[in-house]
């Protein structure tokens, strides 16, 4: 499986039926691909966000996100230190933490 297949995987189990977006946010990792989350639609829906536009994209490495699902970096952290970039709507922005939380693996 694909690095992108499996982070749609993650976000499709942290989102469920109904993340409360109320919105869309594309998870954009540059070269490596994107991930767009549709909360707009019901039940939300997690897919390949190539050449797809989004109410609110978050720009970060896949090292970003890997350690944000670890638990090593907070995701507000992460925004203050400049290793995630938002355009568009910032209320969407800060219902990522919660999102990642839910996506983590569970700890031991």
């Amino acid at each position: 499986m694909g690095t992108m297949q499996k982070i749609i995987g993650e976000m499709a189990d942290a989102v469920g039926s109904d993340a409360g977006l109320d919105g869309s946010l594309k998870l954009d990792f540059g070269d490596e691909g994107s991930v767009l989350i549709d909360g707009k639609s019901v039940p939300n829906k997690v897919a390949d966000g190539a050449g797809r536009a989004a109410d609110c994209t978050i720009a970060m490495s896949l090292d970003t996100y890997g350690r944000m699902l670890a638990r090593e970096l907070d995701p507000t952290l992460a925004y203050m230190e400049g290793k995630l970039r938002v355009r568009g709507d910032m209320s969407i922005a800060m219902k990522l933490a919660p999102l990642i939380q839910r996506a983590a693996p569970t700890r031991p």
